[in-house]
């Protein structure tokens, strides 16, 4: 695995015997952010013609017991050949300094690939990552964007593990970890509104404001009829009754209730101190007015 200072690039030659990755705690789970799954579809709609796969580096967060956060993403410029791979590892700290200056809290995690092939490169590459961040393991986060034929779209993310009797960075298995998207509420509609465009349609486009309530409305009118639906089936004896999924029911109509209640009191509070603000103020210009009346009278 021999550096190359003039174009500051990591180039690995197929069946160089490189260095092996230092072990640590495995990861157990990977959480990944819509952050960072937009920044990659991103990067592989901006490949070239030439790049069969885009590369990048995972940034986010890991706790004490194995878990990861994927938070962010950003791109790392690489080239593969049947010969060899090559990645500039320049760009990659550079981009990582700039930022670790604006979320220090976050630290690489492991690194990202698109499509599904698992080859001598990936191991290759999961190994300089693993250097990267050692003693810890690095994650590959493996995205497959479904553009191929034959292919379905989804998120995987594996660790690595050596095998042979004399272990040697292209000679690794790739064992899958649970791997999950998260996002907030506050991302619902910003992923709504994207999964709603149909995929290379010229004729698509972002629904209004209206457009978003509407669907909103029929989306609370659809969950409420589940609701009223399972309570009938358990009055009537269909289906067992759950104290768990009752009390959950009982708390969330009972918040709803109390919001409802305390934001009709804002409101009308807010409408009468409007009135008598208006009110107050009606009074003061007339009585300007009438003093200047009676000025310009005398």
């Amino acid at each position: 695995m021999p550096l190359v200072p003039e174009t500051s690039a990591l180039t690995i030659q197929n069946g160089s015997p490189g260095f092996l990755s230092t072990p640590g705690r495995t990861p157990t789970s990977v959480t990944v952010h819509p952050v960072a799954l937009f920044t990659i579809l991103d990067h592989y709609l901006r490949r070239t013609e030439s790049q069969d796969r885009v590369i990048g580096t995972l940034l986010g967060t890991r706790s004490d017991t194995g878990e990861i956060e994927v938070r962010s993403a950003f791109a790392v410029l690489h080239s593969e050949t049947a010969e060899q791979v090559a990645v500039d590892m320049e760009y990659h700290h550079t981009m990582y300094e700039l930022h670790h200056k604006v979320n220090p809290k976050e630290v690489i995690v492991g690194w990202y690939s698109t499509g599904s092939n698992l080859n001598t490169y990936s191991a290759l590459i999961q190994n300089f990552y693993s250097q990267e961040i050692a003693p810890h393991q690095a994650v590959h986060l493996a995205l497959n964007t479904g553009v191929e034929e034959g292919q379905q779209s989804g998120v995987k993310a594996y660790v690595s593990s050596p095998i042979g009797v004399t272990p040697k960075p292209e000679n690794a298995v790739f064992l899958p970890i649970p791997c999950e998207l998260q996002f907030k509420e506050t991302e619902r509609s910003g992923l709504d509104l994207l999964s709603s465009v149909s995929n290379g349609s010229t004729d698509a486009y972002p629904a209004t404001d209206l457009d978003i309530l509407e669907r909103s409305l029929q989306s609370v009118s659809d969950m409420l009829d589940r609701v009223l639906s399972y309570v009938r089936q358990v009055l009537v004896g269909e289906v067992k009754g759950n104290a768990a999924v009752g009390r959950y029911l009982m708390n969330t109509f009972g918040a709803s209730t109390d919001e409802l209640e305390k934001g009709a009191f804002n409101t009308s509070l807010q409408d009468t101190l409007m009135v008598s603000y208006l009110a107050n103020l009606v009074r003061s210009q007339a009585e300007v007015s009438t003093r200047l009346a009676l000025a310009t009278a005398s």
